[in-house]
């Protein structure tokens, strides 16, 4: 991002499909019914559940059916949905300095690797795989 503005929710959006073509195909093939939402803040209920201290404290929310329990529900009842926060997404960007596209895909994969049930080094792999795709 460039320029002296705050990036909008549709550019938010915009580096979430981006961070989606730069994951490893065998995921991304299975992540092809995740919707992306980006939302300025986690709703009320969303903060209570998480028992967040602060709306800023949560950058990105899997909600849905994981794919390990999927098999035993015969009738869907959640869309598999990524929440990403643009407004703590951005307090995070400007407290590190990290590139804000590197940011997103960070938590998209997190989100992502929540959804396939995958370990924390299972998506640390991921992101090096994604990096090594996005050129960087």
């Amino acid at each position: 991002m460039t320029g002296t503005y705050a990036p909008t929710l549709d550019d938010i959006e915009t580096l979430a499909r981006a961070a989606l073509e730069t994951i490893p195909d065998a995921l991304r093939r299975h992540a092809h019914d995740v919707v992306i939402r980006v939302q300025d803040f986690p709703d009320a209920e969303t903060c209570s559940d998480m028992e967040l201290e602060s709306e800023f404290d949560l950058l990105g929310l899997y909600s849905g059916v994981s794919l390990d329990h999927d098999e035993a529900v015969s009738i869907r009842q959640d869309v598999n949905m990524i929440f990403l926060y643009r407004r703590p997404l951005l307090d995070y960007w400007c407290e590190t300095g990290e590139e804000l596209a590197h940011l997103v895909r960070h938590v998209i994969i997190h989100e992502i690797g929540h959804h396939f049930g995958f370990s924390d080094d299972d998506m640390e792999a991921l992101e090096r795989l994604a990096d090594e795709r996005a050129g960087g």
